[in-house]
């Protein structure tokens, strides 16, 4: 401990900070304490001896003092220690002397004073910060801590990691660099391997490392360390082990900051029990999770429900997990590195299996939920939230997948709700987990009742499955023997449901080979099973694609009540997908009887219902339609003849 050195004393240059400094002294120049929160391995120690160099004498003209309590276990030890970094001689002083002492020495000057890692003595620096901050005016108090210190007056700035390139955005090397995170690995890279830069071949290598590790400064340190002896390619591999990898940091710093490990062993062992237990538990959360989602999976007797948000909160607090406002909705988030560091938690306690079970349990009943409220007001809301959920989607699939026996609840899981892989433009992931799923599920298959619910199911996952297949491309020949093995399991085990969606099925490749009359045959034949079945939410998607095979080259008027009644009863349940395809086929219509005007309002209007759901094929069309219409009249005339029937509906 001692006063401060000034900006000399960094022996390596601060990296993608500068916006934080700059708002921290700020800050600084209004509020009397302020606390710099977050993870281990953020930086905050970093970012506050930064501010604290660049900090004006006249601001600060006794000067800035760093007291550094990495190393300080006893509390009694706290204020001694403080008395000793500001160089004030204290023998035999302790507690309430030594307090007495900082306060005599503080109490007319105007100083800052750093308290760095307060987070494992945070009451008693909460007390003696109180204290000093009340007997001395002129003094300003700069913390670091994984959670505040909870006191008046206590203003919080939240510490981020660097941030790091998205996942699926192009970057050109140049922009690539401009990254922080990137920026961080190749200054600490080239520091043991002198030239080191980051080039074209290593380029998506590093990118994707950082983002492995959540753009955390210590990780990217000791990731970047390997460079000796490892590519970054090689690194990144190595990867599956972060914790046995990111090792050998500085020799002079403190043990729990040589190691990512020991790094993370240190928030803890600041936990409680319970804590812990939420930390490991919530580890089988991906992409985040919100609370309804915490207590249906992690409580139980050893965390109770009563005790489950206290919990979660206090977690929070200590910067173990992070809570964030979307979408109106407080959403929770562990860095990829925490959350590992809880799931080696969790695998040790033998309750892996269990806990993912009802993971897996949690999101079967809310994809659910979605299939039981996708025709009604909510459908925006629900698939919304399933894009949002998708990373948890996609874990629980996984669960199905690995443990014997689950395959067929994989099955309900992924065909519910019928639209969401559609909608949400991933049909190569769909179709590549319902195949997973299908090879799965007839290995375990025991030969039972064709007509029970749960052969339903697979009957179901096949139909899904050949449609995803349908509208990539698969050839003609391979999709109708596919609906023929469908529809052949449908009739054995009298799931009139499933022969519907085959018979919807064909009328698409009806459309796609320009015979309209059979494909408005073939979605009247299906709309009247739903119908019979009560699914008037099937029963109005064939209903608007009747509407559509006609708007191509058939009936004008009975595309024209097809819309009429499809727009009715979405108005009535207020739904906005089969609306908008309503208003596509009206604007299809508007094209084929040369109303550009018409075909322009329809089409527009159509997407402004289809892209809440991202369904960026349907828009595609609407988007033709405009465009097609807003060229001048001689070379719509001209054109329509040759291409005015041809269609592209669902083709993707």
């Amino acid at each position: 401990m001692g006063a401060f050195a000034g900006a000399g004393g960094e022996l390596t240059s601060l990296i993608g900070r500068r916006t934080e400094t700059a708002r921290i002294a700020r800050l600084l120049s209004g509020a009397r304490l302020v606390t710099l929160t977050g993870a281990g391995g953020v930086g905050k120690t970093r970012l506050a001896l930064r501010v604290a160099a660049d900090a004006p004498h006249s601001a600060f003209p006794d000067g800035v003092y760093v007291a550094e309590l990495a190393d300080l276990r006893d509390s009694e030890l706290l204020a001694p220690s403080v008395l000793g970094t500001l160089g004030v001689a204290n023998p035999g002083r302790h507690g309430a002397d030594a307090t007495a002492a900082l306060v005599a020495r503080l109490c007319e000057r105007r100083a800052l004073l750093v308290l760095d890692n307060c987070e494992h003595l945070v009451e008693a620096c909460a007390r003696l910060t109180d204290a000093l901050l009340r007997a001395a005016p002129g003094l300003r108090v700069l913390a670091t801590s994984r959670q505040p210190l909870g006191i008046a007056g206590e203003e919080v700035f939240p510490v981020e990691p660097l941030p790091v390139p998205d996942a699926d955005a192009g970057h050109s090397l140049r922009t690539l660099r401009d990254y922080p995170a990137v920026a961080l690995f190749a200054d600490r890279a080239a520091a043991v391997l002198p030239g080191f830069t980051v080039t074209e071949s290593d380029a998506a290598a590093v990118t994707e490392l950082v983002r492995r590790l959540d753009g955390l400064p210590f990780a990217i340190e000791l990731a970047a360390a390997r460079i000796r002896t490892l590519t970054p390619q090689e690194i990144l591999e190595r990867l599956t082990d972060r914790f046995a990898l990111l090792t050998g940091g500085s020799r002079v710093a403190a043990d729990r900051q040589r190691t990512l490990r020991a790094l993370i062993d240190w928030s803890h062992e600041l936990c409680t029990d319970r804590e812990r237990l939420l930390w490991a538990r919530a580890s089988v959360f991906r992409g985040g999770f919100d609370l309804e989602s915490v207590e249906r999976v992690c409580a139980d007797t050893e965390l109770p429900p009563a005790a489950l948000l206290d919990t979660l909160d206090a977690l929070v607090v200590k910067s173990i997990v992070t809570c964030r406002r979307e979408r109106g909705r407080a959403r929770y988030h562990m860095l990829e590195t925490v959350r590992e560091y809880g799931h080696e938690r969790l695998v040790a306690s033998g309750t892996l299996d269990a806990v993912r079970g009802r993971h897996r349990d949690r999101y079967a009943e809310l994809t659910a939920r979605a299939g039981q409220d996708w025709f009604g007001p909510r459908q925006v809301e629900w698939f919304t939230r399933l894009r949002l959920e998708h990373p948890n989607l996609r874990t629980a699939l996984e669960f199905c997948l690995e443990r014997p026996g689950q395959a067929r609840a994989g099955l309900a899981l992924a065909v519910s709700p019928r639209h969401y892989w559609i909608t949400a433009g991933l049909l190569s992931e769909g179709r590549r987990r319902l195949s997973q799923l299908l090879v799965a599920d007839a290995a375990q298959d025991d030969g039972g009742d064709a007509a029970g619910p749960e052969a339903r199911v697979r009957v179901q996952a096949q139909v899904t499955d050949t449609y995803l297949g349908m509208l990539q491309g698969d050839p003609e020949a391979d999709v109708r023997r596919a609906l023929a093995a469908c529809e052949a399991a449908a009739r054995r085990g009298g799931h009139r449901r499933e022969s519907a969606w085959v018979w919807h099925h064909h009328g698409i490749l009806a459309i796609w080979n320009e015979d309209f009359a059979g494909a408005a045959a073939l979605f009247a034949r299906a709309r009247g099973e739903f119908r019979a079945q009560g699914c008037l939410d099937a029963a109005l998607e064939c209903r608007v694609k009747f509407a559509i095979a006609h708007a191509y080259g058939g009936d004008v008027a009975a595309a024209g009540e097809a819309c009429d009644e499809v727009e009715a009863a979405a108005r009535a349940h207020d739904e906005s997908w089969l609306h908008g395809m309503a208003l596509l086929a009206r604007a299809l219509l508007a094209r084929r009887a040369d109303a550009p005007a018409d075909a322009i309002a329809h089409a527009r209007a159509a997407i402004a219902r289809l892209r809440p759901f991202q369904d960026w094929w349907d828009v595609a069309m609407c988007v033709e339609v405009i465009g097609w219409s807003t060229q001048d009249a001689p070379r719509r005339a001209v054109a329509h003849s040759t291409r005015a029937s041809r269609p592209r509906y669902g083709r993707r």
